[in-house]
């Protein structure tokens, strides 16, 4: 069985997060959304709260696994047995900061990283986005999964 985690915040879990988890089931078996905990981050929206939404969104989908995870990605991944990691990268600047972290896992646990590029018309959205037109009370409903609202 090819497994690989999905690893982030995912404050909040977004359009194109989605996209990359459905692209990323024609090449795997099973998917881990890992929702890791950061604490030099400032969370938007409560760790709770994502998990569920996750949950609703997949909840129809065998396949697809969301756990909040507190340790190094690749020794969360080595406890789901995924030889990979799946990520998706918008731009060149996520691009270098992914190829760094890939090294990084590959040398700590043997576990390979798969990049998807986001599809251009989700480019443009990202958590940091979302949380902004949050913060000043804009509609964020376009950029989130249907199923998560």
């Amino acid at each position: 069985m090819r497994t690989a985690i999905f690893p982030g915040s995912f404050d909040p879990f977004t359009i194109g997060h989605y996209d990359i988890v459905i692209r990323g089931l024609d090449l795997f078996d099973k998917i881990v959304i890992g929702i890791g905990r950061n604490s030099e981050k400032k969370e938007c929206f409560p760790l709770q709260q994502r998990l569920d939404a996750i949950h609703r969104v997949f909840r129809d989908n065998p396949r697809v696994e969301v756990e909040v995870y507190d340790s190094l990605t690749v020794d969360f991944a080595r406890e789901h047995d995924a030889q990979f990691i799946l990520r998706g990268i918008r731009c060149v600047a996520d691009f270098e900061y992914e190829r760094n972290m890939a090294e990084a896992n590959k040398q700590l646990g043997d576990v390979e990283t798969i990049l998807l590029y986001t599809r251009p018309e989700y480019a443009h959205v990202s958590s940091t986005l979302v949380r902004d037109l949050y913060s000043y009370h804009k509609d964020i409903t376009p950029y989130l999964p249907q199923s998560q609202i």
